[in-house]
C-alpha cells in the first residue's frame, strides 16, 4: 500500500479481500468488517439470519425526522466464482496497477457497500443531518437468486425500516454517461426435456432424443436472432428492451455408444417488463409441442418483475435524483437493467428503487475475468454520493 493512498481505497481493497465467492459462502468475516466499520463512522448496526448462514446487515443513520419515510442503501456482499488462471492477478488480491485495483467484486459490486459508508462518513464529519433515517443495508446470496432478499422484505425487521425509497446496484459504462435503472428484467430459467427412442450408437434410430433438442434449440435460437436484429436496427433500444435467450445447460446420455432415451436442455430467458408473459410462455409451449412427442418444459425459476419506479418529472424522488445529477453535470442513461438485483423484490413492495452504480468511463466487466475499478473512478463515486443521498433523506 502507497503511504498516499487515500484511507477509502485502503478500505475499499480489505473488503475486497474478503473471499465472499459463490457458491458455499462465509459470511462471518465479511459481518464482521461491516461491524467494525459501522462503529468506526458511528452508525448503529445489527445483522441477523433470514435463512441458516444468510445473514442480513443494517446500519442506521437516524434523521431529524425519524417518523418520515426512511432511504435505503442496498449492496450484496457476495461475489461470482472465478477462473483464476484467466486473471492477471490474484483475484482476491485487490492488486493495485497504474490506479486498476483488480478484485472479484471491484464492480459487483463492493465498490458501491463502501462508497455508501464512506459517503457518510464525511456527512457525518462535516456535521451534516438528514430529515430521514437512512439505512444501509448488506444482502447476501444476491448473485444465486436474491432469496434472502425476498425473505428479508417480508419481515417484521423490513416492515420497521418504514422504507420511502431505495437506490441499489448499477451496471458500469465505457463512455461518458451513468446508467440508472428504474425497472429490470423478469428471467426465466426454463428446462426442456426431451424424451426419444433408445438403442444402440451403431444404428439410425428414427425419434430419437437428440433429434427433438435440435428441433427445440433452433426455435429458441432464432426467436434470439429475431430480438438480436431487432436491437441491432433499433438505436433508440437498449439490452433492456429487448429479450434475451442463452441455452446454458446440455444434460443427458450415460456412454458413447448408448442413444439416450432422455435429454435435457436449459435456457435463460431475460424479459423487458413491457412483453406479455402469457404469451411468451404459450410461444415456449407451442415450440415444444412443434418439436415432437415427448418434449416438455418446466420452470426452474419463473420470475414475474414487471414493477417500475416513476421517472416522471413530477415525482419527487426522481426530482431529486436527477436534480443532483444536473447540478454535478451528470450525464445520466435511463433504462431497464439487463439482469436481475435484489430492487425488484423492493419494487414489488410498491417502493420506488433506482439502480446506479457511478461508474463512467469503465469497461464492464462484472463476472468477467480481470474486474477491476480505477480508484479515481472509485474516489469521484464517493463524492457523488455524498450530494445524492443527502438530496434524497431530506425530500419534504
Amino acid at each position: 500500500m502507497s503511504e498516499t493512498e487515500d484511507p477509502a481505497v485502503t478500505l475499499f481493497r480489505e473488503y475486497l479481500r474478503i473471499k465472499t465467492v459463490q457458491p458455499d459462502v462465509n459470511y462471518d468475516e465479511a459481518v464482521e468488517f461491516l461491524r467494525r466499520v459501522a462503529q468506526d463512522i458511528g452508525l448503529e448496526f445489527t445483522s441477523f439470519e433470514v435463512a441458516p448462514q444468510k445473514p442480513i446487515c443494517i446500519m442506521t443513520w437516524k434523521g431529524t425526522d425519524p417518523s418520515l419515510k426512511s432511504i435505503v442503501l442496498s449492496s450484496h456482499i457476495d461475489v461470482v466464482p472465478v477462473f483464476p488462471e484467466h486473471w492477471k492477478v490474484d483475484p482476491f488480491s485487490a492488486e493495485k496497477i497504474d490506479g486498476k485495483i483488480y478484485a472479484r467484486g471491484a464492480q459487483d459490486m463492493k465498490c458501491v457497500g463502501i462508497q455508501y459508508l464512506e459517503a457518510v462518513r464525511r456527512l457525518k464529519n462535516n456535521g451534516e443531518q438528514c430529515l430521514r433515517n437512512i439505512h444501509l443495508i448488506f444482502t447476501s446470496d444476491e448473485e444465486i437468486g436474491s432469496v434472502p432478499q425476498s425473505l428479508f422484505v417480508k419481515r417484521e425487521e423490513f416492515r420497521k425500516l418504514n422504507v420511502g425509497f431505495a437506490l441499489d446496484e448499477g451496471i458500469a459504462n465505457p463512455g461518458e454517461e451513468f446508467k440508472v435503472f428504474y425497472g429490470e428484467k423478469s428471467f426465466w430459467w426454463v428446462k426442456v426435456t426431451c424424451s426419444g427412442n433408445p438403442g444402440h450408437g451403431s444404428q439410425l434410430i428414427e425419434n430419437t432424443a437428440a433429434e427433438k433438442v435440435q428441433r427445440v434449440i433452433n426455435k429458441f435460437l432464432e426467436f434470439r436472432k429475431t430480438e438480436e436484429d431487432r436491437l441491432k436496427s433499433d438505436e433508440s433500444l437498449s439490452i433492456g428492451s429487448v429479450c434475451t435467450v442463452n441455452m446454458t445447460m446440455l444434460e443427458g446420455g450415460i456412454q458413447y455408444n448408448v442413444i439416450p432415451a432422455e435429454l435435457g436442455i436449459g435456457f435463460d430467458i431475460r424479459i423487458p417488463p413491457h412483453v406479455d408473459m402469457e404469451k411468451l410462455e404459450a410461444q415456449i409451449a407451442q415450440w415444444c409441442k412443434e418439436s415432437g412427442e415427448g418434449v416438455t418444459y418446466e420452470f426452474v425459476v419463473r420470475g414475474n418483475h414487471q414493477d417500475l419506479t416513476s421517472i416522471d418529472d413530477s415525482d419527487p424522488w426522481w426530482n431529486a435524483f436527477r436534480g443532483t445529477c444536473q447540478n454535478l453535470d451528470l450525464k445520466i442513461i435511463t433504462s431497464i437493467c439487463p439482469v436481475g438485483t435484489d430492487s425488484r423484490h423492493t419494487r414489488k413492495l410498491g417502493i420506488p428503487a433506482l439502480g446506479f452504480s457511478p461508474m463512467n468511463n469503465t469497461p464492464v466487466l462484472l463476472h468477467d475475468h480481470n474486474e477491476f475499478l480505477h480508484e479515481k473512478i472509485f474516489l469521484r463515486g464517493i463524492e457523488i454520493y455524498q450530494q445524492i443521498i443527502p438530496a434524497l433523506a431530506n425530500v419534504n
